[in-house]
């Protein structure tokens, strides 16, 4: 997997020429930088007297984070798997009219497999901004601007997956599947921007 390499590895190979990994798995990673700084937050708060009343909320959103992060570190390498039937449909011949019509048949299968994943990745962040909303609301206050620190990545990576959605869906020629693909993902968009604006705001309020 792409995350057990070191830091250091993966953002070298990020920075080459090779063209995997790349957005999509960057965005990946970042979410899944998410979904830990929304855990250290959990983990700063179980166990302190001061926040007994809500220990069982903090575990489950722990628990729920564990679950979001090795989704999105599978995530990244799926992003890199799904690139490389999409990068052989576009040099198949097209010569011939057969030709012309089987390329365009896996083109179009590749296109929207390589949509799919980046909206998967979204729809996993969503889940672990609402983890981040329960923990900046109840957890350590000590580590309140871990929250929003997280709740930054999570959009950042939110919305960089939909320019892999968008760049997809562009080129299909199933414009009422590439529409609800579209639809679905601005959807998503506007989900995450209410999200961030109700954590960021309300850590600076805390914080300044």
């Amino acid at each position: 997997m792409m995350l057990e390499k070191k830091a250091t590895d993966f953002i070298d190979e990020l920075s080459s020429a090779k063209p995997v990994p790349g957005g999509g798995g960057a965005c990946a990673a970042v979410g899944a930088l998410a979904a830990a700084l929304g855990m250290m937050v959990g983990n700063l708060t179980v166990g302190k007297k001061r926040y007994a009343d809500v220990e069982e909320e903090i575990k489950g959103a722990l628990a729920r984070l564990k679950e979001l992060k090795n989704r999105l570190i599978e995530l990244t390498d799926k992003d890199a798997e799904c690139f490389e039937p999409l990068s052989r449909a576009y040099g198949l011949p097209k010569e011939t009219q057969e030709e012309k019509a089987h390329k365009e048949r896996v083109l179009e299968k590749a296109l929207y497999e390589a949509s799919i994943v980046p909206l998967e990745l979204m729809e996993t962040i969503i889940e672990v901004m609402e983890c981040l909303k329960l923990l900046e609301e109840k957890g350590s206050r000590l580590a309140v601007s871990d929250a929003g620190v997280g709740i930054l990545f999570a959009q950042a990576a939110l919305n960089g997956a939909s320019l892999n959605v968008f760049i997809n869906t562009k080129l299909m020629k199933d414009r009422e599947k590439a529409q609800k693909l579209n639809g679905r993902a601005d959807d998503l968009i506007q989900e995450g921007a209410a999200f961030q604006e109700k954590i960021y705001g309300e850590v600076l309020a805390k914080i300044r």
